[in-house]
């Protein structure tokens, strides 16, 4: 059975402030996956095309997670909760509103067989 679990975290900067706040996250990458259970942590910007006309925040992190337990640890460093405390809970962070939300790719009731 899978356990790898995949994260969404999107950012709507305030105005003016897309630049820095892209800035202020790439700066949490390095340390990130160093992190056991981290398989990929990458900020991404999003950028025009005919063919993606869907609503976003500008700003994303596409996060895979070996496991729950190593995705909630990587929530609990000092340098995560720092980060969401100033830029995102503060009345001057850079931060107007974000989302973070986490997947599976097992379908419901998935009967995958159990290794010994």
């Amino acid at each position: 059975m899978s356990k790898k679990v995949y994260c969404i975290a999107q950012f709507l900067p305030k105005p003016g402030q897309e630049a820095a706040l892209f800035q202020v996250l790439q700066s949490l990458e390095p340390n990130t996956v160093r992190e056991d259970g981290c398989l990929q942590y990458r900020v991404t910007r999003q950028i025009s095309s005919s063919f993606a006309t869907g609503t976003s925040f500008p700003i994303a992190f596409n996060e895979i997670w070996a496991d729950m337990a190593s995705f909630e640890a990587h929530c609990q460093r000092e340098e995560i909760k720092q980060f969401f405390a100033k830029y995102c809970a503060a009345a001057d962070g850079l931060v107007a509103d974000w989302n973070v939300c986490i997947y599976s790719d097992e379908p419901d009731h998935y009967d995958a067989p159990k290794l010994a």
